[in-house]
């Protein structure tokens, strides 16, 4: 979960930012918290992509209707 995800990251962050010397168990943790966490944002992000890419599929621009003022008349 996303909530789930953040408190992992602020708690990485924190480690980080304490100035501590991390461990190598410590660092691997982080590094594979990091890692995790890049490839969720890069699937919600692919998700998302591919969401906009099914309600254009017309080949429109997806705020054409906006610059162009006829996004009412559809």
């Amino acid at each position: 979960s996303i909530l789930k995800e953040s408190s992992t990251t602020l708690e990485t962050v924190s480690l980080l930012e304490s100035g501590d010397e991390l461990t190598l168990e410590e660092s691997l943790k982080a590094f594979e918290d990091g890692i995790r966490l890049a490839r969720s944002c890069r699937q919600k992000l692919d998700d998302a992509e591919l969401r906009i890419q099914q309600l254009t599929e017309d080949g429109e621009e997806p705020f054409d209707g906006v610059r162009d003022g006829t996004l009412d008349q559809v």
